[in-house]
């Protein structure tokens, strides 16, 4: 099993006038520290306006400078946004940082949120599937073709040679954002890699894994011509300490975390710069849902987390993405969690990759055959609650219709009571 850590760039208010400079500024030793301490990816996001919940806008930006001040972590956009990003823009600055970094890029694609961020940039909601396919059929062949041009729906553009090319041949390896835990079966026929949450249960993540592998063999419906990247990846809150109690303590992060995803979600941005999400958690911080969401997070001492990790393990999940830096966990808390899990759990974890990587290729050499698993009991992520709804896209689309219908079916009424 591979470990990866996860930046979001959360900053709770109150602001100082250096909160910005000083967590970035942290955040690049951090990463710097996880680069000698062994750890394998340094992932970061892309959001745009999320104040307090993402301060990620320009991810291109952090990883080169994490490329300058690394040697051998992989770097991980998780992920590029494609509806709010031109193609070319994206395949130049991917191809860049991959030069930078002397290959160690991971490309993670999304479709983005919600209307709070890609209205402003002109993209409606429920076309964002369809516009995250047509991008990457768009982008990939632009890694290694000299001329191409492409006419879609969404993207049209003539012959150009997109420069430089990257330093990965054709390109950085393939993921894509399973925000809906249903993606991750997508994932597998698209052959990208699978960006998750933690699973609920073993018996989810056997489930989800073998969905997983079984669409790459037997259902696959590529987007495009690009290399297959089978890995299964997942997220999961983190802090290790030397006892249960005191990494509990500490991992309020989490917790906020998921608020700000919810509320976000529900509330969209209804005060620019006037708002105070940490506040609003408070109310929040202890309820019964709260208190919930630390059961599946990878937080606790050092023999607490080798207990879940195993369970993950077994159901060959390749990577673990700990998410340390999130509400107000301090700079120390973050680099002392990480130095711990590095020096006593993750070595018996590394240890096992050899045999993971032989039943990977067992699997895809049809030698080893996986049977299918029922995934409807298990179509939650395990931090997810009433208030985290994630749509499939036909789901978006019928509701966006709805709310079309309801809209002109007003405006209809009104026009006759005024008449």
């Amino acid at each position: 099993m591979k470990f990866g850590i996860f930046y979001e760039h959360q900053l709770p208010r109150p602001w100082g006038e250096s909160s910005e400079y000083e967590l970035l500024q942290n955040s690049l030793t951090q990463i710097e520290m996880a680069d000698k301490l062994g750890y394998d990816y340094a992932w970061e996001v892309e959001h745009h306006f999320l104040e307090e919940y993402s301060h990620s806008s320009a991810p291109e930006v952090f990883l080169g400078a994490a490329s300058q001040r690394t040697e051998n972590i992989r770097l991980g956009h998780g992920v590029i946004q494609l509806p709010t990003n031109q193609p070319h823009r994206v395949a130049e600055r991917v191809a860049t940082l991959d030069l930078l970094s002397k290959g160690r890029v991971e490309l993670g694609l999304g479709e983005g949120a919600g209307p709070a961020e890609l209205h402003p940039f002109g993209t409606r909601v429920r076309t964002k599937r369809d516009r995250w396919e047509e991008a990457v059929q768009a982008i990939i062949p632009m890694f290694s073709n000299n001329s191409w041009e492409f006419h879609g729906e969404f993207h049209d553009f003539p012959a150009r040679n997109v420069i430089p090319k990257p330093y990965q041949k054709p390109h950085p390896p393939l993921w894509v954002a399973c925000s809906n835990i249903q993606t991750i079966g997508q994932a597998g026929a698209w052959g990208m890699g699978a960006l998750g949450f933690t699973f609920v249960s073993p018996e989810a993540a056997q489930a989800w894994v073998h969905k997983y592998y079984n669409n790459l063999l037997h259902h696959q419906a590529k987007l495009t011509d690009y290399p297959s990247n089978p890995n299964i990846a997942m997220v999961s809150g983190f802090m290790c300490a030397e006892t249960d109690e005191e990494a509990y303590e500490k991992a309020a992060g989490w917790t906020f975390f998921i608020f700000a995803l919810s509320y976000y979600g529900r509330e969209g941005v209804d005060a620019p710069g006037e708002g105070n999400l940490w506040e609003e958690f408070q109310k929040w911080r202890y309820t019964e849902k709260a208190q919930a969401a630390f059961n599946g997070a990878l937080i606790g001492s050092p023999e607490t987390i080798r207990k879940k990790l195993r369970i993950f393990q077994e159901a060959h999940v390749d990577q673990v993405i700990l998410l340390n830096q999130a509400g107000k966990t301090t700079h120390d808390d973050i680099c002392s969690s990480l130095t711990m899990f590095a020096e006593e759990v993750m070595p018996e974890f590394h240890a096992n990759e050899p045999a993971q990587a032989q039943w990977k290729a067992d699997v895809l050499a049809g030698e080893i055959v996986l049977e299918d698993l029922d995934t409807q009991p298990y179509d939650i992520f395990s931090h997810q609650n009433a208030d985290i709804v994630r749509l499939t896209p036909e789901q978006l689309k019928a509701q966006m219709a709805r709310k079309d219908a309801e809209r002109a079916a007003a405006q209809t009424s009104g026009s006759e009571q005024q008449g």
